[in-house]
């Protein structure tokens, strides 16, 4: 399991919430827990798009550890 940090903005209209560190990567919600509820589910799409497209590639998906 992954941790990502996330930026949780209120608006009028309810919550938006993006991931830094996917770009791209955003949702919204009425409210703060359907928001962070969206962006986990967008999250574990995002990761798997970018899996898929990773293995079409001309190389190898290598982890590395970061501090």
């Amino acid at each position: 399991m992954a941790t990502y940090r996330v930026v949780l903005r209120q608006s009028e209209e309810g919550y938006s919430v993006s991931c830094p560190g996917l770009p791209g990567c955003w949702s919204q919600g009425a409210t703060e827990e359907e928001a962070l509820a969206n962006i986990r589910s967008a999250i574990s799409e995002y990761v798997a798009a970018a899996e898929e497209l990773a293995s079409d590639a001309d190389g190898r998906v290598v982890e590395v550890a970061v501090a």
